[in-house]
């Protein structure tokens, strides 16, 4: 039940971000767009905060993925940059998912941990650095390279931050579940 409400409040915030901008873009609209664009920025934070007070990386994943969807279908079709990145954003997350629920059954993910090289270079704290890792650290990047442009409104880069803060929690967490499958 938190997790539907937590995500019909990313999908809102998304929704009062998008119609914040588009009325900080029109005449006579600035005002409205601002409270609107605010308002969503507040809303998504507050809901990205209580996501990583979780600690679940299931959680967390899935809030990133309504909101990323939401962006998504806001972008302006001639955006192919923005598309782009959020379509392998998403894809990247459906790979994730997948190892979150191999990583649920023991049995599975030791034998899945048997086709990853040993190498440090294919582990993080000693499991294997699969597809839930990649997701993560991807998005992460994605989402500090958009807080380093110039010009970037600070509540808005102070939500981008909390979202890359998610994904380093979703990380942990995730350590904590290959850990105990691997015991």
């Amino acid at each position: 039940m938190v997790q539907t409400g937590l995500l019909n409040n990313i999908i809102a915030s998304a929704a009062r971000i998008d119609r914040g901008r588009r009325g900080l873009r029109t005449d006579g609209e600035e005002r409205e767009g601002r409270i609107s664009f605010e308002e969503g920025i507040a809303i998504a934070l507050s809901s990205f905060l209580q996501a990583a007070s979780t600690a679940d990386p299931k959680t967390i994943l899935l809030a990133e993925e309504a909101f990323v969807e939401k962006e998504l279908r806001f972008c302006s079709e001639n955006d192919t940059n923005a598309i782009s990145s959020l379509t392998q954003a998403l894809q990247s997350f459906e790979d994730a998912f997948l190892c979150l629920e191999t990583v649920e059954s023991a049995d599975k993910y030791k034998a899945a941990d048997s086709t990853y090289p040993h190498n440090p270079k294919c582990r993080i704290q000693g499991n294997p650095k699969d597809a839930f890792h990649f997701a993560v650290n991807a998005h992460r990047t994605r989402l500090n390279n958009v807080t380093r442009a110039p010009g970037i409104n600070m509540i808005e880069k102070a939500l981008l931050e909390q979202r890359a803060t998610n994904m380093t929690v979703a990380q942990t967490g995730y350590i904590e579940k290959q850990k105990k499958a691997l015991l």
